[in-house]
């Protein structure tokens, strides 16, 4: 098949999600109900109920199309985030909107610039549209915004930077994130990625929708993925200036988020309890979590998402087989040696019982 494609996508390494529960039920011969799942960074509490029933009312209408423009969503997101609703792109996922980015800003030779340990679909975003990787050697797992300012030379047209950043949860300060911002020449588009924004404590929030009047060239995404819970329905959006979502609304699909999804996403929005309950089970899991590891002696970096990525062991093959010796157990975790990081795993936080089934699996894995 090497004669069809161009080069540059042939050499795409496609995505691995994290397993599915019924696969690993398949392949380990467990029961699915015993099952646990922390390996996607999903909202353990699932779908809300709000959402639920916005998505009943709306199934009578899903034999025509969804609206093309999402008119009430995104009046809903303007409403919420103080931005006119012509600032808004909607996207199947913020995975989608980080795709939609690349194809309306880079050409093919051209770079963009991300971390190195950020998330895996800026590389591939980049290949997809045959741009040159210029990837940042992390600081202390996160982003170093100087190195980053300096790496970007004349042919750069995209940055990408994750806040929190996923697989490491690292998190960068608002005034560090505004001081690059100024450095960054004005035909360079900066994609700031905030799919764990929600998991924030109090204390580090700041609303970047609002830098987005100050600096044309800022692109601000978010997702229904992760505090919302609505992973399934694929739900994301950006919030640029009407000059920047012109061109991304040029490159999205026009039905890429489907009706249930809409009505979710506006339930959802709107759902201060279900976030609060979301945010005071993710903190309290943290502390269990990393009291666990910190009982093992085991090294992990602090986080600020949802997730925490911990080292166990000190051989390149650690991270493949305490994650085997979990599977086994029927506990589903992320190994991110495709990250460059072998010797870690990354742990979404889970309910209290589910974090509890991992802790003592682990114990068992790690002997």
């Amino acid at each position: 098949m090497s004669q069809f494609g161009p080069e540059y996508v042939r050499a795409i390494a496609p995505y691995q999600a994290g397993k599915p529960i019924s696969e690993v039920a398949r392949e380990f011969g467990l029961d699915e109900a015993n099952i646990v799942k922390l390996a996607s960074n999903e909202n353990p509490f699932g779908v809300p109920e709000s959402s639920k029933q916005a998505m009943a009312a709306a199934a009578a209408e899903l034999g025509r199309y969804p609206d093309a423009n999402g008119f009430e969503l995104k009046a809903a997101l303007s409403k919420r985030y103080d931005v006119p609703a012509d600032w808004i792109t909607l996207g199947n996922g913020s995975n989608d909107i980080l795709e939609i980015a690349a194809h309306a800003f880079v050409q093919k030779g051209e770079a963009v610039v991300y971390s190195q340990y950020s998330f895996a679909v800026y590389a591939l975003a980049t290949q997809g549209v045959g741009g040159r990787a210029i990837v940042v050697p992390a600081r202390e797992f996160g982003h170093d915004l100087d190195a980053m300012a300096a790496a970007i030379d004349g042919d750069t047209r995209l940055v990408y930077i994750a806040n929190p950043n996923n697989p490491t949860g690292t998190f960068i300060a608002a005034s560090h994130i505004e001081a690059f911002l100024t450095k960054v020449p004005s035909n360079v588009v900066v994609v700031l990625d905030e799919a764990y924004n929600e998991y924030l404590a109090p204390e580090h929030q700041f609303e970047s929708a609002q830098w987005v009047r100050k600096y044309p060239n800022l692109v601000v995404s978010r997702t229904f993925s992760k505090a919302y819970g609505l992973a399934g329905l694929r739900v994301g959006f950006a919030i640029a200036q009407p000059i920047v979502t012109d061109l991304m609304n040029r490159i999205r699909q026009p039905f890429n988020v489907n009706s249930l999804a809409q009505a979710a996403a506006i339930a959802a929005l709107n759902d201060k309890a279900f976030l609060e309950q979301g945010a005071k089970n993710n903190a309290e899991g943290y502390l269990q979590l990393t009291a666990a590891f910190d009982e093992l002696g085991l090294e992990y970096v602090p986080s600020y998402g949802n997730f925490v990525l911990v080292k166990v062991g000190n051989d390149d093959g650690a991270g493949a087989r305490v994650n085997l010796a979990l599977l086994q157990q029927g506990v589903i975790v992320r190994p991110v040696g495709a990250y460059g990081l072998p010797q870690w795993l990354r742990i979404s936080i889970g309910l209290p019982g589910e974090n509890a089934t991992f802790i003592a699996a682990l114990k068992k894995a790690l002997g």
